[in-house]
């Protein structure tokens, strides 16, 4: 016999309607433009410009857009009934098959950027994102930003973009369009916050990312390469070398305890019977 738990994580997933994906995107930035504006609004009698935001309303403002992404899908799950851990990919997985492909997931991607690169010859790191951050500025926004990059990001565009976005999908044409689709809404967002050369190496990290929750049937390694990618460029955007080991271990550990905590704060519903 099963334990609640276990039944709970061996049900079938959830299948959400392929709109809901397109609805939360769109609600999600929608709810992100607007926290950035009333940011911006509160910080400016205190000297900031909305032209010109400092890293603190910078900082802010993309923290409310992970937080937005993370609560829209949450709500547009609910609309298919009470939604688990496991429907967003939340689940145990083998430590050496996952790794296995978590490393050829990122093997790959780091090949093809550098081939990428190579052909376009864009800068061998993009140093955007942590620029516009204000990351350069002073001690305290460097620390900040490097547990936005490393942290707080692998973790929120992961559940969102791998664990509900492309679930929803599946449900329009299959499991490969539906990767494709995500992997080029991916990159797409991230104009603006990188160098234009990078876009497509990044729409193709998030089919990859996509590809490796299929073979795994976990978001475990998709928010591990993640959070390896994002800690080894973050730390070539500063000019780190050694630096850049301790960096990663850490965002590792944090987003390691984070999920931990996952099942003891989630409670998943189980039918009764």
């Amino acid at each position: 016999m099963h334990s609640p738990e276990q039944a709970a994580h061996e049900a079938p997933a959830v299948v959400w309607p392929a709109w809901t994906a397109w609805a939360a995107l769109v609600v999600g930035f929608a709810g992100a433009l607007l926290a950035a504006l009333v940011l911006g609004l509160v910080a400016v009698p205190f000297g900031a410009s909305l032209d010109a935001p400092p890293p603190s309303v910078n900082i802010l403002a993309t923290v409310a857009q992970d937080a937005s992404l993370v609560l829209v899908a949450l709500l547009f799950a609910r609309l298919s009934g009470r939604p688990r851990p496991a429907d967003f990919g939340l689940r145990a997985v083998g430590w050496w098959p996952a790794a296995g492909w978590a490393a050829l997931t990122w093997g790959s991607f780091f090949a093809f950027t550098a081939a990428w690169v190579s052909l376009v010859g864009a800068p061998s790191s993009d140093t955007a994102l942590p620029k516009s951050l204000g990351a350069d500025r002073s001690t305290i926004a460097l620390v900040a930003v490097a547990v936005l990059v490393c942290v707080v990001a692998p973790l929120t565009e992961e559940f969102f973009f791998r664990g509900f976005f492309f679930g929803a999908l599946q449900s329009w044409r299959g499991v490969w369009p539906a990767a494709i689709v995500t992997g080029l809404v991916f990159g797409a967002i991230h104009v603006g916050s990188s160098d234009a050369a990078y876009l497509l190496p990044l729409a193709y990290f998030g089919f990859a990312l996509c590809a490796l929750r299929v073979v795994t049937r976990s978001l475990y390694p998709s928010i591990g390469v993640h959070a390896l990618n994002n800690s080894v460029a973050f730390g070539a955007s500063q000019g780190w070398r050694w630096e850049i080991v301790p960096t990663t271990v850490i965002a590792l550990a944090s987003i390691t305890l984070v999920l931990l905590a996952v099942p003891r704060l989630w409670r998943p519903a189980v039918a009764p019977g």
